[in-house]
């Protein structure tokens, strides 16, 4: 198990270019679905925030756009993404097999699938609205639930959930297990994203 800041530490320290490690990881995201879903046709939400989270996000709706519907509910404003996920979200823009979603046009009923690509690592603290009530509604929806790296809401060192969480029934999460993943192990799938299981932190 690995804690946020040794997960950061590692990113950073690996040699390996964080663009790299993002495409590395939605693509893990996109192939560990085929392998548990027949995903040709069906419909995948993928909810996506400023973060690197929200960049693996963009990667996966990539990955998956040949074969799924794939329709991207992106919550925040393009002007507060940063490097890869700025970058990614511009390659999945202009994308004819992907939409691009407001808030507004979206039936959460609609999906067979909803990835949570929300928050990351980074989050610490309550969660405020509307992401509060969006995560509330995603939650009652019908559709199979994955999050990317750790549930929207859980703090990735502790377990504890903020005022409101992301319920998934399955998380993909990255290089290694975090350590507030502990009572998630059992819906809990580990991506190599090409960092080495011995790279010192």
């Amino acid at each position: 198990m690995i804690t946020s800041q040794e997960m950061r530490q590692l990113e950073d320290n690996c040699g390996i270019p964080k663009q790299v490690i993002m495409e590395n990881a939605g693509r893990g995201v996109a192939d560990i679905l085929r392998k548990k879903f027949d995903i040709l046709n069906k419909q995948i939400l993928i909810v996506a925030y400023h973060g690197n989270n929200g960049g693996d996000g963009f990667v996966a709706a990539r990955h998956l756009c040949d074969e799924a519907e794939i329709d991207v509910l992106f919550i925040g404003d393009e002007e507060n993404l940063k490097n890869g996920a700025l970058l990614n979200f511009k390659k999945i823009e202009n994308n004819e097999k992907i939409q691009i979603l407001d808030l507004e046009a979206v039936d959460f009923s609609d999906y067979d699938i909803i990835i949570d690509a929300i928050f990351g690592t980074g989050i610490r603290g309550e969660i405020k609205d509307p992401l509060a009530t969006l995560i509330t509604n995603l939650n009652k929806a019908k559709a199979f639930k994955v999050s990317v790296d750790i549930p929207s809401g859980v703090n990735p060192d502790t377990g504890e959930k903020a005022n409101v969480s992301f319920e998934p029934d399955l998380i993909i999460t990255m290089h290694d297990i975090k350590k507030g993943l502990e009572n998630f192990k059992d819906k809990t799938v580990v991506v190599d994203i090409g960092i080495k299981k011995d790279a010192k932190e």
